[in-house]
């Protein structure tokens, strides 16, 4: 059920090269990069992952700022599905379903919200290219 963890850093380096080294120790490596912003690591794409970012608000990271729950779903449909039902039931827009980066027509596609509580979450799938 979870996707992807993405815990906050205030210094991307010196964090990429700590995740680098223990996480190689069990075979996961970096599989998705945005320079000076966000870098993941995996066994193997698709598979559930481990991430860290600088908090997209640019305020300092701390415990919570930065960290993100995923939920890995089948289809953009079920992505557009799941995000309007946590905003139906009060939670907050974080980001409208679609594809990321903006532009894209098919690879990571995903909704971002907050929970009640004020916890960001995410819908998303791949979409491959048709």
């Amino acid at each position: 059920m979870i996707g992807y963890v993405t815990l906050g850093t205030a210094d991307l380096a010196k964090s990429s090269a700590f995740y680098d080294a223990l996480l190689g120790t069990i075979g996961a490596g970096r599989f998705m990069e945005e320079p000076d912003y966000f870098i993941a690591w995996a066994k193997a794409p698709g598979e559930a992952s481990i991430a860290v970012s600088v908090p997209f608000n640019k305020e300092p990271a701390s415990v919570g700022n930065g960290t993100m729950v995923a939920v890995a779903l089948d289809s953009a449909e079920q992505v557009d599905a799941f995000y309007n039902k946590a905003l139906e039931l009060g939670g907050s827009c974080e980001g409208k379903p679609g594809f990321r980066p903006e532009g894209a027509s098919s690879g990571f596609y995903a909704g971002y919200f907050r929970d009640l509580d004020g916890n960001k979450l995410n819908a998303f799938c791949i979409v491959a290219d048709s």
